[in-house]
């Protein structure tokens, strides 16, 4: 890269790290989308605990019941089976393991979010114990 490029890109795009961050942070601009007070919070874990890991329970035991039923018919008669049974039968066995890790991660956002507030204030708690053990303030 040419040194004249350099300086076009360099005047294109200035940087300034003497300057406050922008109002939503040090991203830009704030996402609409995302849950950011208590409320939203609380609301965002009450759906996935309410709707999603139901649903997905539901939905999950009646995809094992097709799949099982699919296994069986497809499976040996006489002797004789399709391999479509052995198939569905492995496909299944992963989507079960799947399945089951989805259901651990939304419990465990589940629980983040329902936590976030009091971890917040637990790490300010311990931050102010920890600032007064080291001040020198009011020891003297």
């Amino acid at each position: 890269m040419a040194w004249d490029e350099w300086e076009h890109i360099k005047a294109a795009a200035p940087m300034r790290l003497n300057q406050p961050a922008p109002e939503a942070g040090g991203s830009g601009a704030a996402k609409p989308d995302m849950a950011s007070s208590p409320a939203a919070k609380k609301a965002a874990a009450k759906a996935i605990g309410g709707d999603l890991e139901p649903g997905v329970t539901r939905d999950g035991r009646h995809t094992a019941e097709t799949t099982g039923a699919a296994v069986k018919e497809f499976g040996p008669k006489d002797g004789y089976g399709w391999d479509t049974s052995s198939a569905l039968k492995r496909a299944h066995e992963t989507w079960e393991k799947q399945i089951t890790m989805l259901l651990g991660r939304l419990a465990s956002e589940r629980q983040a979010l329902s936590a976030t507030g009091m971890s917040f204030q637990q790490n300010e708690v311990d931050i102010t114990a920890r600032l007064a053990r080291q001040s020198r303030i009011d020891g003297v």
